[in-house]
């Protein structure tokens, strides 16, 4: 794997939006907190463009991002929100763009077709962290700064990463190279020549966000009929709000704990990256990662995700 750079006061960070359109308010004061973090965030007036449910063309995001990225003067790129349409960046961006400097890419939820393109394919850490709408718009009560920071800006690993809400579905201890992202992204790249394929021993973060059960259910079961869940050698869900049935049962916790009954790993469910009710955590994918479930239930961030 290669590893962007440390993240410095004074970098220059690209503000890019390849998936949805977004609010100007939310963009202003996420921008303002990249500021109060010591960056420099900069961006390309193409980003206000509006197509549709996009934030512009597929053409007009997929050059934004790829201009971003081979700008020597810019230290990493951030995603303004979710949504939809990162996907149909990735047959314009091409392989080769991903044989220059490696960047850091920070977003979730829709943006995971690019976490794993850039982690998967390209061979380079990426992020799976806060956005500006919804998370850094709301300062320290949208995104925890320490993992944030932990991650992005320490040539060093991170360590644990732990909250007191992450239950054990199933005990154990296993350790690999820490992968994810969204499930209903990662489902819809299955048959694509950008489909997920991680290796196999992975730690595997499953997200999502206002799917009910039985949706749930049929994406894992994908998972699983794909040979995808039998390669991890260890699960860490995240809190998936907003996916119970309406009027309370079945639960999202127990759709999982019974599509996983079987796994022989550690699982452990509710960590708060991508989509939260409180400030979303920040993981590196690509790097070597263990899930302890004693004494407390963590992940263990065993490799510094950024270099000097």
């Amino acid at each position: 794997m290669r590893k962007p750079r440390v993240l410095k006061p004074g970098d220059r960070i690209a503000v890019v939006a390849p998936a949805s359109a977004f609010a100007r308010v939310e963009f202003d004061a996420g921008v303002a907190e990249l500021r109060s973090l010591g960056f420099n965030p900069v961006y390309e007036e193409s980003v206000f463009e509006r197509r549709a449910y996009a934030a512009g063309s597929a053409a007009t995001r997929a050059a934004a991002f790829a201009r971003a990225w081979r700008d020597p003067d810019i230290a990493g790129l951030i995603a303004v929100r979710g949504g939809y349409g990162s996907v149909h960046l990735l047959p314009l961006l091409g392989e080769s763009l991903l044989l220059g400097e490696p960047k850091a890419f920070i977003g979730y939820s829709d943006n995971t077709s690019l976490l794993s393109w850039l982690t998967l394919i390209g061979g380079i850490v990426s992020f799976h962290g806060p956005m500006l709408e919804g998370r850094l718009a709301r300062g320290e009560a949208g995104y925890d700064r320490s993992t944030f920071t932990r991650c992005l800006c320490s040539a060093e690993p991170a360590d644990e990463i732990s909250h007191p809400q992450i239950e054990v579905l199933h005990s154990g201890e296993a350790a690999g190279l820490l992968v994810g992202g969204t499930l209903t992204q990662l489902c819809a790249s299955l048959g694509t020549p950008y489909a997920f394929d991680p290796p196999a021993g992975c730690v595997l973060f499953l997200d999502e966000v206002g799917e009910r059960p039985y949706r749930l259910d049929r994406m894992l079961t994908q998972l699983y009929l794909s040979g995808i869940l039998s390669r991890a050698s260890a699960l860490v869900f995240g809190e998936l709000p907003r996916c119970d049935e309406p009027g309370g049962t079945p639960t999202a916790r127990e759709v999982v704990e019974e599509l996983t009954r079987g796994f022989r790993g550690p699982i452990l469910y509710g960590l708060p990256s991508g989509h939260t009710a409180g400030p979303t955590m920040t993981l590196p994918f690509g790097v070597r990662a263990r899930v302890l479930t004693a004494p407390r239930p963590s992940l263990v961030i065993e490799e510094a995700a950024v270099t000097a």
